[in-house]
């Protein structure tokens, strides 16, 4: 297939762009490297450089390239962020997304894998977390990716789309040369690996009277190769709906700490904060729906063997992308 992939020089998206290559797809990646990395961009794909807000440049990239599918990854996403500019994040990840939308229609291409989030769901009520769970979102990020999934359902009842949604839970772990590297970093695990590598003193745990095993955050971490697996999949299976992608299993804020020390054999100094207001005690996916329509389990389920891949990948580009070009060893 032609597959026009929106956010393919990012974290999730280049991956899903080597798998979608890797098969023998044809793509075209449509990215404005604001948070994404040339260096991540695969040469075996077409490239154009702009934004989703430049709505002519957009239907002229797509009219010349007739895809037959579109993966949408490109979106911004940092909850704290969202929190204090929450117009940026509508702008960008609805407003901008609907150029998407109307160039698609415009060129008669319906089918769309849309790169969701379990932050559509807010604070769920106890227990793992279904495709039925109620979505409340409690932040503009989460809203912004619940909106453009209504806007989803609405064209897919009303207009033939045919959408896949994947609402994937904590994005984690490299692969073949490709790994997690943001400007202003969010995640626990490449974090937690700045203070094994010596490059930050300390990482903070918030909040540490969780009613949790161990008081801390319960989060469903799930490798970036399995996500990438599940847009391929769904997209050559022609599957539309929604789904969780996650493990089934949650690990704590210092159980990942722990992982890091025993794959690193390193020092890590930990550091208890206050707990930060809505922070969910636990988010763990139930995805089993995803394994009964198109056969996707996650592959990666041990948290060693996760920050085992992210850790390879830090230690040969200690300054991320900017930092030396070395081939991974896995």
């Amino acid at each position: 297939m032609k597959v026009f992939v929106t956010g393919g020089a990012g974290y999730v998206g280049s991956v899903a762009v080597k798998e979608l290559l890797d098969r023998g797809h044809e793509v075209l990646v449509f990215d404005d490297l604001s948070t994404g990395h040339r260096e991540a961009l695969d040469p075996r794909a077409e490239f154009y450089c702009t934004s989703l807000g430049d709505h002519e440049y957009l239907s002229q990239a797509m009219n010349g390239f007739k895809p037959d599918a579109v993966m949408h990854f490109a979106a911004l996403a940092l909850v704290g962020e969202s929190m204090e500019y929450p117009l940026k994040y509508f702008r960008n990840n609805v407003s901008d997304a609907v150029n998407l939308l109307d160039a698609m229609q415009w060129n008669g291409c319906e089918r769309l894998v849309f790169s969701s989030s379990c932050a559509t769901y807010g604070t769920p009520p106890p227990g793992l977390i279904t495709e039925e769970t109620p979505q409340k979102p409690t932040n503009p990020y989460g809203e912004s990716k619940l909106m453009f999934e209504q806007m989803l359902w609405w064209l897919m009842s009303r207009k033939g789309f045919k959408p896949t949604m994947l609402r994937y839970f904590n994005a984690c772990g490299a692969y073949c040369g490709l790994g997690e590297d943001h400007k202003n970093e969010t995640h626990l695990i490449p974090n937690v690996i700045k203070v094994a590598m010596g490059q930050k003193e300390q990482v903070e745990i918030f909040g540490c009277n969780k009613p949790t095993s161990d008081g801390t955050c319960i989060r469903d971490y799930v490798h970036v190769h399995d996500l990438a697996r599940a847009h391929v999949m769904v997209l050559e299976k022609e599957v539309i709906g929604a789904f969780n992608l996650g493990t089934g299993r949650g690990y704590s804020v210092k159980e990942v700490v722990d992982s890091v020390r025993r794959v690193t054999c390193r020092e890590v100094k930990a550091v208890e904060r206050p707990d930060r207001p809505g922070d969910p005690d636990s988010l763990v996916a139930d995805a089993s729906l995803a394994k009964m329509f198109f056969g996707w389990e996650a592959e990666f389920k041990d948290i060693d063997s996760i920050v085992k891949t992210a850790w390879d990948w830090h230690l040969l580009h200690p300054d991320g992308y900017g930092g030396p070009k070395e081939e991974t060893p896995f």
